[in-house]
């Protein structure tokens, strides 16, 4: 499994590099001067002026009057040694930004995906036990509405409801668990409940289908025809076979949570790595952007390779050569 899982890494140290290539040159693609921005505010067009000596001045003190390709090697040969450089606004390293951000969006990704998973299981498996039954067409009816409905809609809805209705609003900024779990709780509970269900919607179709399929093939009719209970023969024959393509989705989900969730932390004001992400857009912050785009290329690859892994365990019957 170690040889396997050593060849996949080097399989896909190409795609990381050509995501680094393509995010770096599009950054560069964008209209506008960030050395420009910086002087005037943070818009080119605003009543502050600037020279063009001023401006020079800026961009070789970011280093932006280097030819394109040694700002490339410099950045991605910082990476190496876990030096992505500064910040073009804030003036502070890279990696120490993100880090103060990246525990905020991995709890509410983590915890998005627990509801998710809470809601979607037990609809699919009771959807698949009831097919075609009124249970089986409610719970779908559910699982399209969370399709249906944009997530930064429910979540508009979900603050207007607590703040006309109940005259409460979940608190500002961000605690962290170990310091308030009360008010982390409150912060979070709420965005992660409105993606959970965006996300549940697809989890719980997979595992519909996946438990049908299995409740089809002979071993389990076999474990009917033996009068096994219902208890025994989801959780010892059938739900274990039919969780692998729903652990795959889920790993596939994660990922797209942690790089996704910028919607929910900008609706609620949490400031994580995706509401960050859009701010460095916005200014032209190379060195952050490119940054954050490597990185969840990188967790991408980690996620899938880990549900690779998660197979043979799961399913003896996998073995990796």
């Amino acid at each position: 499994m170690g040889s396997y899982a050593a060849r996949r890494i080097l399989s896909l140290l190409p795609i990381l590099f050509g995501i680094s290539v393509v995010v770096f040159l599009i950054m560069r693609m964008l209209p506008g001067d960030v050395a420009a921005m910086i002087l005037m505010g943070g818009d080119e067009e605003g009543s502050t002026g600037a020279s063009r000596e001023a401006i020079e001045a800026l961009r070789v003190q970011l280093g932006l009057d280097v030819p394109l390709y040694q700002q490339y090697f410099d950045w991605i040969g910082g990476l190496f040694t876990l030096d992505a450089g500064t910040s073009l606004w804030s003036g502070r390293p890279v990696f120490a930004e993100i880090g103060e951000r990246l525990p905020l969006t991995i709890e509410l990704a983590v915890f998005a995906l627990a509801i998710s998973l809470i809601i979607a299981v037990p609809i699919g498996i009771f959807s698949a036990l009831k097919q075609d039954t009124w249970v089986d067409y409610l719970f779908r009816a559910i699982s399209i509405g969370g399709l249906a409905l944009p997530s930064f809609w429910i979540g508009t809805l979900l603050i207007l409801g607590l703040t006309v209705w109940f005259n409460w609003t979940p608190p500002l900024g961000y605690v962290s668990f170990a310091q308030d779990p009360w008010i982390n709780l409150q912060q979070l509970f709420w965005p992660a409940l409105v993606i959970g269900y965006s996300n549940a919607a697809i989890i719980s179709r997979m595992t519909r289908s996946a438990m049908l399929e299995v409740l089809r093939e002979d071993y389990v009719r076999t474990a009917w025809a033996k009068g096994l209970n219902l208890r025994s023969i989801l959780t010892v024959h059938a739900l274990r076979n039919a969780l692998l393509p729903v652990i795959t989705l889920a790993a596939i989900e994660l990922g797209n949570l942690l790089s996704g969730t910028v919607v929910m932390e900008t609706i609620f004001t949490l400031p994580g790595i995706g509401r960050y992400l859009v701010d460095a857009i916005f200014h032209r912050d190379y060195p952050v952007v490119q940054t954050i785009i490597v990185l969840m290329g990188v967790l991408f690859v980690v996620l899938n390779l880990v549900t690779d892994l998660l197979y043979g365990v799961l399913d003896p019957r996998i073995r990796y050569e």
